[in-house]
């Protein structure tokens, strides 16, 4: 009887981590607006920072229109191999200086595991809700 408490248990967790893990989009969209100041991802128009639309799977410090502007960080980051795959949005998400230490992005990061997932569902939306 434990055991199969102890399974459920275990699905149900597994499961809620796969949804956490997906993200809302539309939520994230929101949650982009913080962002919005600096970036776009429903263009390829750069602002303050580089666009990010097509970022998950790129390789960071890569967008070509963005190659001047670039902190030497980034582009040191994008040669040793960093691509913005989930985990690695979700580690700079939560805290950039850390994720790219001495990059340019002014933003701290973002503190709820929650916001993160949804940022990344909407950067991941094509096209964008």
């Amino acid at each position: 009887m434990l055991r199969a408490i102890s399974s459920a248990a275990l699905f149900l967790l597994a499961g809620g981590l796969a949804a956490h893990a997906d993200g809302d989009a539309a939520l994230g969209k929101k949650v982009f607006n913080r962002c919005i100041a600096c970036h776009e991802a429903a263009t390829d128009r750069d602002k303050v920072g580089p666009h990010l639309m097509g970022v998950v799977g790129r390789k960071a410090g890569s967008a070509e229109s963005f190659q001047s502007r670039y902190s030497q960080a980034m582009k040191d980051a994008g040669a040793a191999g960093v691509v913005w795959d989930e985990a690695n949005l979700t580690e700079y998400l939560k805290a950039p200086r850390q994720k790219v230490p001495g990059n340019r992005m002014a933003f701290t990061g973002l503190t709820s595991d929650d916001d993160i997932a949804n940022v990344i569902a909407y950067l991941k939306a094509d096209p964008k809700p």
